[in-house]
């Protein structure tokens, strides 16, 4: 047990020093002596040792803060101990390669001889027993977070139904943003509210270590709910133009801020397994793909909130439970809201000929957008130009002065979103010049939102892919599928931060039964976002919190 517990205790030191030394003596096996080409190094670092410069030889080695001073006679002794205890349990008398003599003149301290070789099976025992003490801790961490997740589950689904009940607009989150910034208080986490009007930060400092960001979107869509789930949105909300419209959480944001309240709480309640900062985002207005930029414009990071080193999210998927997208590089399109209004002279619907009616002008800009995907972006790019409202006039027999397109594109590079924004442009003026308008009457363009496609990182997938093994069943973590033409603003928050990686990970929220039924009936989805059928199931609340708290633990190891 002894020995066991020096396997664990030590694990750090004897992996720094296998870095530094054994992969070259094991590796390489290159023996100490004149007769090879790398003696001058061997003897640089005998000479470096004798002098008492320990750090030169080993610089990789790091210890406590605070508890031990870099080099010199620590770094001897340190390293003494580490090697002492190969020596002490390995029979040296067995090897018979690779000779080597280890600090030989530090002062005051002599460190016998050892005999390594890399074929040597007590070597092989050694690695096993370190990696199973690993092993061990990271299954019993796993553990406890599942635990955790499964064991708030009640409480997390009832809080899902009510914000599910409740839905709100961008920027009008307040009811949401004031249960987030509630339940982060109550945990300890230092908070900031109003931030990009109605963000919400939540800050957890333990000690030295990596800043990891953690972010939920709050808003839901102008959508008519048509589940018939007995906890169903039956709630309207006025938008910014006074229209009354039907609002549900269509893409599973309710399930987002859920998911970040579960793992606000699992990451307070571990906090002996991690070390570093914890920055909760609950941000505003994704939809309009406004409020990352939004908050970014409010100074948040000269407000307190900390600049991290990692950026994590994930999103609700219509795929079964259990599954997860997960992939490396480019995984969703770039976008623009644009809105353009077209200007005419208004007049009496039986009198065309006295006026320039703007809605013929804007049914015919909206077919010949089209033309700009099928005939100017290249066959194998990928590129969309949605027009998601005509808005123009009130009464039947009444030609209005103006019309109103409301226009959503998505692309993956510079080079195509320059041809559609040029190509709406010539349009709009062509359909000017078409009905002979002056100047002053040209199609104006507002640009509202636009954010650059999101790039995983790829260091980070991987790291995260691998902590979910013990998570997600095999096969379940896909890691090959192509990326999306929807949008998300989420990378907004560590634009041009050169140190930030960031990670978005698509989690499976469709009930497996119904999954299965629209498969079977060559349906790829049994329904998909922005629609009013579209739904979470339940028992994707735990499991999101158990993948996101195991995600960000992960992120915290150095």
């Amino acid at each position: 047990m002894r020995l066991y517990l020096n396997y664990i205790i030590l694990s750090r030191c004897l992996f720094t020093l296998l870095k530094k030394v054994f992969r070259s003596i094991l590796k390489n096996r290159i023996p100490l002596n004149t007769s090879v080409p790398h003696f001058n190094y061997y003897q640089s670092l005998r000479t470096s040792m004798r002098r008492g410069h320990c750090s030169r030889a080993f610089p990789s080695i790091h210890y406590t803060p605070g508890t031990l001073r870099r080099g010199g006679a620590w770094g001897a002794i340190f390293t003494m101990i580490a090697l002492n205890l190969l020596y002490k349990h390995y029979d040296q008398h067995k090897l018979h390669h690779n000779e080597m003599w280890l600090m030989n003149d530090c002062p005051n301290y002599k460190i016998k001889k050892i005999i390594m070789d890399k074929t040597t099976s007590k070597m092989k025992l050694l690695f096993t027993a370190i990696l199973f003490s690993t092993a061990t801790l990271h299954a019993q961490t796993t553990q406890k977070v599942k635990q955790l997740a499964y064991a708030d589950s009640s409480r997390l689904v009832e809080i899902f139904k009510d914000i599910h009940q409740n839905p709100e607009l961008g920027f009008m989150e307040t009811r949401t943003s004031g249960i987030i910034a509630t339940a982060l208080k109550a945990l300890g986490y230092e908070t900031i509210t109003g931030i990009g009007k109605t963000g919400v930060v939540g800050i957890l400092k333990n000690g030295n270590g990596p800043i990891v960001m953690y972010r939920a979107d709050m808003d839901c869509n102008p959508v008519k709910e048509t589940t018939g789930l007995p906890y169903a949105s039956n709630k309207t909300m006025k938008k910014e133009d006074g229209a009354e419209v039907p609002v549900m959480h269509a893409c599973g944001h309710d399930a987002h801020v859920t998911w970040l309240l579960g793992i606000a709480k699992i990451m307070v309640t571990l906090k002996d397994e991690w070390k570093g900062t914890l920055v909760i985002v609950g941000q505003p207005a994704e939809e309009p793909l406004q409020g990352a930029q939004a908050m970014i414009d409010d100074k948040m990071y000269d407000k307190g909130v900390p600049v991290p080193d990692y950026l994590f999210g994930m999103h609700t998927w219509p795929i079964p439970v259990g599954y997860i997208y997960n992939v490396v590089g480019e995984r969703m399109a770039g976008s623009d809201q644009l809105d353009i209004t077209f200007y005419g002279i208004g007049g009496h619907g039986a009198h065309p000929e006295t006026t320039k009616d703007p809605i013929v002008m804007g049914s015919t800009a909206v077919m010949q957008y089209q033309s700009i995907i099928s005939r100017n972006i290249a066959a194998q790019d990928a590129a969309v130009l949605t027009v998601g409202a005509f808005l123009a006039g009130f009464v039947n027999n009444v030609i209005p002065p103006t019309a109103l397109l409301k226009l959503n594109l998505r692309w993956f590079n510079d080079k195509d979103r320059n041809i559609l924004m040029d190509g709406i442009k010539r349009i709009n003026e062509g359909i000017a010049i078409a009905n002979n308008l002056p100047k002053e009457l040209y199609p104006t363009i507002k640009m509202k939102g636009m954010v650059y496609p999101l790039v995983n990182n790829a260091a980070m997938v991987n790291k995260i892919n691998a902590s979910l093994a013990t998570v997600i069943a095999p096969g379940k973590i896909i890691k090959d599928v192509p990326a999306e033409m929807g949008s998300e603003d989420f990378p907004q928050l560590v634009s041009g931060i050169k140190k930030a990686s960031y990670d978005f990970v698509m989690i499976g929220t469709a009930n497996i039964e119904v999954a299965a039924i629209a498969s079977a009936e060559g349906k790829k989805y049994p329904f998909f976002n922005h629609n009013g059928n579209y739904q979470v199931d339940l028992s994707a609340i735990p499991l999101g919190t158990q993948i996101g708290a195991t995600a960000l633990l992960e992120m915290f190891k150095k």
